[in-house]
């Protein structure tokens, strides 16, 4: 089969690689749509670590089942699915329990960091476990479809605490994440809602997703915050990037009581500043993948409750993946996700 192979870093060809095997309690499926994350676009240049050569990436999905393993009983041939990123076991404590994004035998779907190598769906077929795999609605592209990886991301960050009715609320990132908790939030009646970032363009498809107020992050973010919310702060912040500078922003934006929701993940370490959190009596919440909103996600994106097309770029084929990942990794062009099609 065709797959699009990370054989060095900054290097990806077009490669011929051997389809997957289907265990008993697998599904083989036949890619129709994957997304290339920020996180694939920092594995290409090796910067995370987390996608070692050679590898095939891509984990955001969707596609039709080809082969059903022998005790799948749930799917068939010919299902429309999509699947979560997160191979979890199903049997650890955290498993068992529903924390599934906590599992202690976790693995990623194109992802490769030396303790274990899968490979994803940036690829003709790609071999996933039926435990993490979900029926598709016909009403719902497979282009589409790619990005309830994301959703679900969103709505889990939102779970972690949902805010109270009528609060302010500071989104830092306006990137495909930030952008689905921002729309997340407005499903749920939340707001009035800041966004964030220092791209203008995206601060433009945030207002136009429904952000109240977008800052330039290039400003004095925390003062336009006070003076927005008549100098008390907001009532919680969503980090969606994940540098020491965009933590610190979220943690001195909220008001006396308030929570922080940690989900971008780019800096290892950061510095947090300790007095706001201790003196101020701040909540942290870090917020890791998804633990069973799929089936929410999926219904979300049936009734139209999220809007996922302003945030495809572009749709591609496989063969261009090469090209496309150099464009993303280069930056300056008014690029969100864009979508490879094996």
């Amino acid at each position: 089969m065709k797959a699009l192979l990370l054989e060095a870093y900054n290097k990806l060809v077009v490669a011929d690689v051997p389809v997957p095997e289907v265990g008993d309690e697998d599904l083989l499926v036949r890619v129709k749509a994957c997304g290339v994350c920020g996180s694939d676009v920092h594995g290409y240049d090796g910067s995370t670590g987390r996608r070692i050569p050679p590898l095939v990436m891509g984990h955001e999905a969707a596609g039709v089942v080809e082969q059903a393993g022998a005790r799948v009983v749930d799917f068939a041939p010919g299902d429309r699915v999509t699947f979560d990123s997160t191979v979890f076991c199903g049997s650890c404590g955290y498993c068992l329990r529903g924390d599934v994004n906590l599992c202690d035998n976790r693995r990623v779907l194109g992802v490769s960091c030396g303790d274990y190598r899968r490979h994803g769906a940036f690829a003709e077929y790609v071999a996933v476990p039926a435990r993490i795999s979900y029926r598709l609605p016909d009403s719902v592209p497979f282009e589409h479809a790619a990005l309830i990886e994301a959703l679900s991301v969103a709505m889990h960050a939102v779970s972690r605490r949902m805010p109270p009715p009528r609060e302010p609320l500071v989104v830092i990132g306006c990137g495909m994440i930030g952008l689905l908790i921002l729309q997340v939030l407005r499903v749920n009646g939340c707001g009035p809602i800041v966004a964030v970032d220092v791209d203008r363009r995206r601060r433009a498809i945030a207002e136009k997703l429904g952000a109240d107020r977008t800052i330039d992050a290039n400003e004095d973010v925390v003062a336009a915050v006070r003076e927005y919310t008549g100098g008390r702060g907001a009532a919680q912040s969503f980090e969606a990037v994940g540098f020491a500078e965009t933590v610190q922003v979220a943690v001195r934006s909220v008001r006396k009581g308030g929570a922080v929701t940690l989900v971008g993940n780019l800096a290892p370490l950061v510095d947090l500043p300790l007095q706001d959190v201790v003196t101020r009596e701040l909540t942290l919440f870090g917020s890791c993948a998804s633990r069973g909103e799929y089936p929410a996600a999926i219904a979300l994106m049936e009734r139209g409750g999220v809007d996922v097309a302003s945030l495809i770029s572009a749709t591609a084929p496989l063969e261009e993946g090469p090209q496309w990942f150099d464009r993303l990794h280069r930056g300056g062009e008014d690029l969100m996700k864009v979508i490879l099609r094996p």
